[in-house]
């Protein structure tokens, strides 16, 4: 045995590497190591840069010059710090990264943003962006988007969040891009001023034409988008969130002239059933999210259900107001039978609307019911019963206890996943059961019981069950506690102190038992 071993250590240390084909012609000194890379074609490496994580391509950049260039040109994606300072940079940088077509550029409050002079010197040696992302950039003003846009009329997507500009670059961009397809703004702070008599709106401009996404968040005057929102002719996707101001109006010139509408998303703004009627004239509708819009009701919800038949998925926030119930969800359960997703958030169906909707909408695959107050466990046994398509089952916040959940062990055949939260009739009982009828769904549970981990320490076993417990348990009561100079507050810090005291006394003999076995070994 033992000359075996010193055989096999005397082979290894003779051992030699092959030698690689032109390696003494290429390689002089005996000491440097052969580059495998050099007769690789900088087509192949760019390949593999790219397939590499920003940090790893950081590092292979330090190699030497030709990675450093090759790394420098096939990089399509930058992220900049948009600081004041980064104009003494500019040429230097995109001398280097010259093949960018996506280009993104964050500021904050704390720190000066990049001025127009900067952002023009960009747009002149980036002229074929596709793609540009602007946050926080409040020192970009009209003049420099104007410039800007004359510069890259590539720009396919762009996104503005807190930006200084206003209509006039956003015309501009609008009249200079042709082939723009999606438009994201949040919080555009040229456009706070009321519109009225002389004051100039944007759009249709140009990209009218080939928009395809219109996004506006958070906008004080968003109605200043009106033009452009009537006159994009191809508009697929709509979404307006938490934008002041009366959109019934808007809406109803968007649906007279817009018909190729898809998804609409709605959060937070003032419309009412008008609003609605004028976009169930988008016939091809097939997503729809109404998220607390409480001048909404059944009779708006009836009217896009009977005419946009193609419905796939509809979420709707009912925010609690009672005005969308029963009577526009048996209206959706007969006129939508492609529907496959739904969510009901802060509404009151009853057995009524949940018995059509699972017996009409045969292809429906994930539902969600939160915070409904007339959902039990009457509803839950009818959605087991006769849900047969049914993926995900999402429950939060209702009236359910073990029985409706143990309805599900015999239902639903297609169920893959099961949500349950904070429904205080639930137990860990129940969902042990369902996971034991069905061992392939997996049940997720989060029940409101929490003070387990208390009773626990308490007992005894502190130092064999501290490591059990999931670190979130014992951190979430210690800060809602800590805030108050109370007894219970005392005796919690010293649970969790011996708690600890015991993890460290439990580190230490494992580290000893180990220190010991590899001595002995």
């Amino acid at each position: 045995m033992g000359q075996s071993t010193s055989t096999f250590r005397r082979s290894k240390a003779s051992f030699t590497s092959p030698v690689l084909p032109n390696e003494g012609e290429q390689n002089s000194g005996a000491d440097e190591p052969y580059d495998c890379t050099s007769n690789l074609p900088d087509e192949c490496l760019s390949l593999i840069f790219q397939s590499l994580t920003c940090a790893d391509r950081k590092r292979c950049s330090l190699v030497c010059r030709r990675w450093l260039t090759i790394e420098g040109q096939c990089r399509h994606r930058l992220s900049l710090k948009a600081q004041s300072d980064l104009i003494s940079v500019i040429p230097s940088l995109f001398s280097r990264f010259d093949s960018v077509t996506k280009l993104v550029l964050r500021s904050d409050r704390r720190s000066l943003g990049i001025c127009d002079n900067a952002f023009v010197m960009i747009s002149a040696r980036c002229r074929n962006l596709t793609r540009l992302k602007l946050r926080g950039c409040g020192e970009i003003s009209d003049l420099g988007m104007v410039a800007f846009s004359g510069n890259c009329r590539s720009l396919k997507k762009v996104s503005f969040g807190s930006c200084g500009f206003g209509v006039k670059g956003m015309n501009a961009l609008l009249n200079n891009c042709l082939g723009l397809e999606e438009l994201s703004v949040k919080r555009l702070r040229g456009i706070n001023n009321v519109a009225g008599a002389g004051v100039e709106l944007i759009g249709p401009g140009a990209a009218a034409g080939s928009l395809k996404m219109i996004c506006l968040k958070e906008l004080h005057n968003g109605q200043c988008f009106a033009p452009l929102l009537s006159g994009a002719k191809g508009l697929r996707t709509l979404k307006i969130f938490r934008c002041s101001g009366d959109w019934d109006r808007v809406f109803q010139e968007v649906g007279n002239q817009v018909n190729a509408i898809v998804e609409i998303h709605l959060e937070r703004i003032q419309m009412s059933d008008l609003g609605l009627t004028a976009l169930s004239k988008c016939s091809g509708v097939e997503v729809l999210h109404l998220v607390k819009t409480p001048d909404c009701t059944n009779v708006g919800l009836a009217l896009v259900a009977e005419r946009c038949k193609l419905l796939r998925k509809l979420h709707i926030d009912g925010w609690k107001t009672n005005r969308i119930g029963d009577e526009g969800l048996i209206v959706v359960a007969k006129s939508c039978w492609n529907l496959q997703e739904l969510v009901l958030i802060g509404v009151n169906p009853t057995k009524l609307s949940l018995e059509a909707i699972v017996s009409n909408c045969l292809n429906l695959e994930r539902l969600a019911l939160c915070g409904s107050d007339t959902v039990g466990d009457t509803e839950l046994c009818c959605i087991a019963e006769k849900c047969l398509a049914l993926k995900k089952l999402c429950i939060k916040n209702c009236p359910i206890t073990d029985d409706g959940i143990k309805a599900l062990g015999t239902g639903c055949p297609n169920l893959l996943k099961v949500k349950v939260k904070k429904c205080r009739g639930v137990t860990t009982e129940g969902a042990d059961l369902l996971r034991t009828r069905r061992a392939l769904l997996v049940v997720n549970l989060d029940t409101p019981e929490t003070p387990i981990a208390e009773a626990s320490v308490s007992e005894g076993g502190a130092q064999a069950d501290a490591v059990e417990f999931p670190p979130s348990r014992l951190q979430i009561p210690t800060l809602g506690i800590a805030s108050g100079s109370t007894s219970r507050s005392t005796s919690f810090k010293s649970r969790l102190g011996f708690m600890s005291r015991g993890n460290l006394v439990a580190c230490a003999l494992r580290r000893l038992g180990s220190r010991s076995r590899s001595r002995n070994d």
